[in-house]
């Protein structure tokens, strides 16, 4: 390579950074000193430009500061539980009519007998929303849900459901929703990540980590999974008489040499994120513990939960702990529940949304009513809802299939206007038919909400401009009060 003479003594850029790597962990220590108010900073002296993570302004004026995401994995039945198709009583047993016959479902046979709905069915609020008696609990919240019943997807299995459902696609490799909200907001809590995933204790979600990952983005937008049981956060508290000095000073120089490292790395994201990590984590030594421990609520507020019942006690102190979160400046939360896709009802379906209705309805009524009385509803945007729907055909005689065509979500706060009912399927409950909204319309909305408008979000990848829709989707603005 030619290089002009003149230049010669001149130190090239990779070399600038090599010989001055080592004072990377007394950048790394001063920032950790100044969050300790040791040098007179504050955290709110950290720049934009310096963290990825600090709050940035939105594209418009927000309804939505944070976002509170219930999963319910496997595809929880919309017949059964907020979308009465008294027709598909009248017809129970008999062939799916040919007119229904518009596109082949996800699964299922035509020629399968239509499975009528054996519950029971009430308006409830003075919007009248209907829910059946498999969520008694939910109903007394129903004027602060938006139930809309047009949803549809492309995922017919349940890897691409959940992973659509996350990330806009059915295929692997793009940044989740909440990845793209931290992306695109930061968030107002260095002390905390900025997006935390809960699961209950049924197993593990389908897609793994691979739900909450970032894709191509750096990893340092990345979801933070915390743990079941008296210690969410592993390893969270300083080994006994280790003094904060001495943590500090290990801290500093593991941080020095992971940046050396790094020098010649920038492209591996995860490096960074790791080291993040290492600063995040040792400033949560000293603000995590308070927030997760739930023995501060009062016992009425976890009767509410309803962690005094066995059945509740794992959901409920997630949905809790979901709470003590955005409280605290946490920009997405994401629970999942019948992790391992336990909503997933092909025969047996009574017994099935029995035990998993009885799980989840008194903890998430219970999340909603201590959000408002709280005064956080209006800021906080719960959503409820699973990868798809379930089909109107009989599976195995007792059971449903899968259904991407129509099924039902609901939001509530957040600037969203409760009691109302949004959209339609037919009158078999198979196809949404009005006011049709798929994930990326889903998708497009929750950003709206939060002030984000999801064309002008972008994040650029090998060149190209990428957004979290995909160039598709537009939000659904009369979801506003």
């Amino acid at each position: 390579m030619n290089m002009d003479p003149s230049s010669a003594s001149v130190a090239t850029r990779r070399e600038m950074l090599l010989h001055g790597g080592a004072g990377f962990g007394a950048l790394a220590l001063t920032y950790l000193l100044g969050n300790h108010r040791l040098l007179g900073a504050t955290s709110e002296n950290v720049s934009p430009v310096d963290d990825p993570m600090a709050p940035k302004t939105p594209h418009l004026p927000p309804t939505a500061k944070n976002v509170i995401f219930l999963f319910m994995e496997g595809g929880p039945s919309h017949i059964d539980l907020f979308d009465p198709k008294p027709e598909l009583n009248r017809l129970a047993g008999q062939p799916i009519p040919p007119s229904f016959k518009r596109v082949v479902t996800a699964m299922g046979e035509f020629d399968s007998p239509l499975l009528a709905s054996k519950r029971k069915w009430k308006q409830y609020g003075e919007g009248g929303l209907w829910m059946s008696d498999w969520i008694p609990h939910l109903s007394t919240c129903a004027d602060d849900i938006a139930v809309i019943r047009s949803c549809w997807t492309n995922g017919i299995n349940h890897s691409g459901g959940v992973c659509q459902m996350n990330t806009g696609t059915p295929v692997p490799g793009r940044p989740c929703l909440g990845s793209w909200v931290t992306y695109g907001l930061g968030t107002e809590n260095q002390n905390l990540p900025a997006f935390v995933v809960l699961v209950d204790n049924h197993g593990t979600p389908v897609n793994g980590p691979r739900n909450w990952s970032t894709g191509f983005m750096p990893a340092v937008y990345q979801g933070t999974r915390f743990h079941n049981g008296a210690e969410p956060i592993r390893f969270l508290h300083a080994p006994e008489g280790a003094t904060e000095a001495q943590q500090q000073g290990k801290l500093a120089f593991l941080n020095q040499l992971n940046r050396e490292h790094l020098i010649t790395r920038s492209e591996q994201t995860e490096l960074d994120a790791r080291l993040r990590s290492y600063e995040l984590a040792f400033r949560m030594q000293a603000h995590a513990p308070e927030t997760v421990d739930l023995s501060q609520e009062s016992a009425a507020t976890q009767r509410l939960y309803g962690m005094d019942q066995k059945e509740t006690e794992v959901f409920g102190r997630n949905c809790l702990l979901a709470r003590r979160l955005v409280e605290r400046g946490v920009r997405f939360v994401q629970l999942y529940h019948g992790a391992g896709s336990k909503w997933d009802a092909h025969s047996g379906i009574e017994a099935n949304h029995t035990q998993m209705c009885r799980e989840m309805d008194l903890p998430v009524a219970g999340l909603l009513k201590d959000l408002k009385q709280r005064g956080l509803l209006d800021e906080t945007l719960v959503i409820w809802g699973g990868e798809f729907g379930r089909t109107p055909q009989s599976e195995k005689g007792d059971g449903r299939d899968h259904n991407p065509t129509g099924f039902t979500m609901w939001m509530a706060g957040g600037g969203v206007k409760g009691g109302q009912t949004i959209g339609s399927t037919d009158e078999l409950g198979l196809h949404a038919i009005e006011t049709r909204l798929h994930v990326h319309d889903l998708h497009a909305t929750v950003l709206h909400l939060l002030g984000i408008d999801h064309m002008k979000l972008v994040y650029r990848h090998k060149g190209r401009p990428e957004r979290p829709t995909q160039n598709e989707g537009e939000a659904y603005r009369k979801i506003v009060g």
